[in-house]
């Protein structure tokens, strides 16, 4: 539902939709009438395809025995693999907005909110506002610096680095802070060479909406959407040419909202055995 959703932002980068289940014709079908999907759903119900492309989950048992590892495939003109996009769970899920944000950057979703300070702009942005437990959201800081500021790398040393500290709580799981790669700066004055970053520049957090016990994954399956907010701290200290300011941080924040599972199952006579 969520690659239908998207079709029209993958159709306009050129981007064609097709999806390949170990589900029958008879259940891509009825799902595809229920959803109105458009594009193209094609059924593996031996798994051929599945192991071709080296994704079979071999620890999935009774009906989901043949599925394969949820993920994507970037192909290109020629057939080649560009990018693979895959998680090692099945009810784990790379969102379609966040694909379309790894692929093409400059798509990511709208600001949700710009942050002024005295020494740098940040905008806030997610790839997703609305998910379904599994899922994988990215969370976007852009950082904006002035002319002649910088600000330090993580690995730094003797300086504080940019960090992105996130207070996740319980359903979601963040997995390890992107950071660009930084610029090697020469320091004259004390002839020293520093890791930095300048100008404009992106920091990125995957997160995972997750059930942490099982009274909560059956209320996430079963009762009405709900919001959540992800909370943290941008940590930094910026320099000039001439001052080192003092280490200080920023609140960040980003909310999603969780919607229940969709339990609508295809009719008994045509459901894996």
């Amino acid at each position: 539902m969520q690659l239908q959703n998207a079709k029209a932002k993958f159709e306009q980068q050129g981007i064609k939709l097709g999806a390949i289940s170990y589900d029958s014709q008879a259940i891509l079908m009825d799902f595809a009438k229920r959803h109105k999907i458009e594009f193209p759903l094609l059924a593996d119900p031996d798994s051929d395809v599945i192991r071709s492309f080296n994704v079979l989950n071999a620890e999935a048992k009774g009906v989901t025995k043949g599925i394969a590892h949820p993920g994507f495939f970037y192909i290109d003109e020629s057939g080649a693999v560009r990018e693979k996009f895959f998680e090692a769970k099945y009810t784990n899920r790379f969102t379609a907005n966040n694909l379309i944000g790894r692929l093409f950057p400059e798509l990511t979703q709208e600001a949700i909110q710009i942050v002024e300070t005295a020494h740098l702009r940040l905008t806030l942005s997610q790839s997703d506002r609305t998910v379904v437990p599994g899922s994988r959201v990215s969370l976007i800081v852009e950082v904006q610096l002035p002319p002649d500021v910088h600000a330090y790398s993580p690995g730094v040393k003797g300086y504080k680095p940019i960090q992105l500290v996130l207070h996740t709580s319980g359903g979601i799981e963040a997995a390890p802070t992107i950071y660009p790669s930084p610029k090697i700066l020469y320091l004259e004055a004390i002839k020293e060479r520093v890791p930095v970053f300048e100008d404009k520049f992106r920091i990125t957090e995957d997160v995972k909406v997750i059930s942490s016990k099982t009274r909560d994954g059956l209320r996430a399956v079963f009762s009405a959407a709900k919001t959540i907010s992800i909370t943290g701290e941008l940590q930094y200290q910026v320099c000039s040419k001439t001052i080192c300011y003092l280490p200080t941080s920023v609140p960040v924040k980003w909310e999603l909202t969780v919607e229940p599972l969709d339990l609508h199952r295809s009719p008994q006579n045509i459901r894996h055995k």
